[in-house]
């Protein structure tokens, strides 16, 4: 029971693809487990997979025994069944009826651990796209940069309105007093009611970044010991070694979403690092004397053959495109 909340969700299912023989070798966390586990989970594992195809089991009467045992102990609410429809495919039918005819207490604390039927549902982003729009239960709105995760569960506003996060996302919240919503950024904790705002995980400093558009966010590390509340226009930043505030200046900390970027004299090298976040440009200068160059002209959702384009014709300067990387230097 203690391993229950000792693992993750994500721990859970390392160890569900060691013991299933998925991973080449034995992994830490599954050497860490089978030294504190009392259930000999892993030959009760190898006896499942290594059951005998030609044994009849009666699949639904052991899947209504488990079902029965999981209502019995309140881990599924009501006499409803169509959520947890989904669960009952061959793999997790066998899964049951070994459970019933093993008695295996560890498999019975996966399956809870995991959270069904509340399933964990997830939406992420590759290099390549951004701007992707997840539409939550409650109807706020959350929009992931590139190389972002986002996950729930599919419990959502029934118990709770929580997130996690991994990359970069601005968030539109649905105002709830009672229900108060909340992104795990890792090494910080992000609690509003209703508001719009920013949240990076993974920025240079490596702290949690934030920032409010409208409404008000509170900011916490994860001891709870620090905390940072936000009024619009301000970013926070939190790890478990650093927490400050500061009024945003920079007009194009949105840009990512907007495609919209704006200058007034800024040198290239900072147009240059605004492009790589908001087009995903790799643009290096092989003379250092082109980043003292500065760019008052908005850049504004165009392709990036166009704006390298645009660049050159300004200060005279040619390029050549080796793979994603453009090298600019003086004719």
């Amino acid at each position: 029971m203690m391993n229950t909340e000792k693992f993750t969700d994500r721990d859970w299912e390392e160890l569900a693809s060691s013991l299933s023989e998925e991973k080449g070798s034995q992994s830490e966390l599954l050497a860490q487990f089978l030294s504190e586990d009392s259930h000999d989970t892993e030959k009760q594992w190898k006896e499942i997979r290594n059951l005998s195809i030609e044994k009849e089991i009666d699949v639904d009467k052991a899947w209504d025994k488990v079902y029965s045992r999981f209502s019995d102990t309140g881990a599924i609410a009501g006499e409803n069944r169509s959520g947890i429809i989904f669960i009952k495919n061959n793999f997790i039918k066998i899964a049951a009826a070994a459970l019933i005819l093993l008695g295996l207490g560890v498999t019975a604390l996966y399956l809870g651990k995991t959270n069904f039927p509340g399933k964990k549902i997830i939406v992420a982003t590759d290099t390549n796209h951004k701007n992707l729009e997840v539409a939550l239960p409650d109807g706020s709105i959350i929009i992931l940069n590139r190389n972002t995760e986002l996950s729930y569960r599919a419990s959502f506003g029934k118990s709770g309105r929580n997130v996690s996060l991994t990359g970069e996302a601005f968030f539109k919240i649905t105002s709830d007093a009672g229900n108060p919503f909340t992104v795990d950024a890792g090494t910080a904790l992000v609690k509003v009611l209703g508001t719009s705002f920013n949240v990076i995980t993974n920025n240079s400093a490596s702290a949690v970044e934030v920032f409010v558009r409208t409404g008000q966010v509170m900011v916490s590390d994860n001891s709870g010991n620090k905390t940072l509340v936000l009024d619009p226009g301000y970013v926070g930043t939190m790890d478990s070694k650093l927490s400050g505030k500061s009024l945003n200046k920079d007009p194009n900390y949105m840009a990512w979403n907007t495609g919209l970027l704006i200058y007034d004299g800024q040198t290239l090298d900072i147009v240059f690092r605004d492009l790589k976040r908001v087009y995903n440009m790799d643009i290096v200068a092989d003379d250092p004397s082109i980043l003292d160059e500065t760019w008052t002209s908005p850049i504004n959702n165009q392709a990036q053959d166009t704006i390298i384009r645009l660049i050159c014709t300004s200060f005279n300067l040619s390029y050549t495109k080796d793979g994603n990387v453009y090298h600019l230097y003086k004719k």
